[in-house]
């Protein structure tokens, strides 16, 4: 493998980590959203990661070249029913539909994300180092 392909592979973890910080965030600010339907309540959403592999040939090269977001999918857990009779938003029966993000895994995934992320910075600056000393051997 190219000592060049680790910026490629760094960097595209770094733009999954990207996303997945996104997509949570949307989740934290739509917590707590109410919808007079089951079906309008906002449902929590999750990427979904692919490693993606080039095909060289070259057994020695097995061209790994990072990771990439195959999508985004909604979870699929149920909504929050409440009773809140006096809140605009509630159906006839006096209920409201808040949404599925659970406040507390999303602030957790959050930090993994977030360490994540740190990681893949250090993995450049690391070889980035390393390539400037590597230089510097010839002086």
């Amino acid at each position: 493998m190219s000592f060049f392909k680790i910026f490629d592979v760094a960097g595209s973890a770094l733009n999954a980590q990207t996303v997945r910080l996104n997509t949570m965030s949307s989740n934290l600010a739509n917590a707590e959203t109410a919808s007079a339907t089951a079906e309008g309540a906002y449902r929590a959403r999750h990427p979904v990661f692919a490693s993606v592999m080039a095909s060289t040939g070259d057994m020695a090269d097995p061209g790994n070249v990072g990771v990439r977001v195959a999508g985004v999918v909604e979870s699929q857990a149920e909504v929050r029913v409440e009773y809140r009779p006096d809140h605009p938003l509630a159906d006839e029966k006096g209920y409201v539909f808040l949404s599925n993000v659970n406040t507390m895994e999303e602030m957790a995934d959050m930090i993994s994300a977030s360490r994540s992320y740190q990681t893949n910075v250090e993995v450049i600056n690391t070889a980035k180092q390393l390539m400037l000393r590597t230089l510097e051997l010839g002086k």
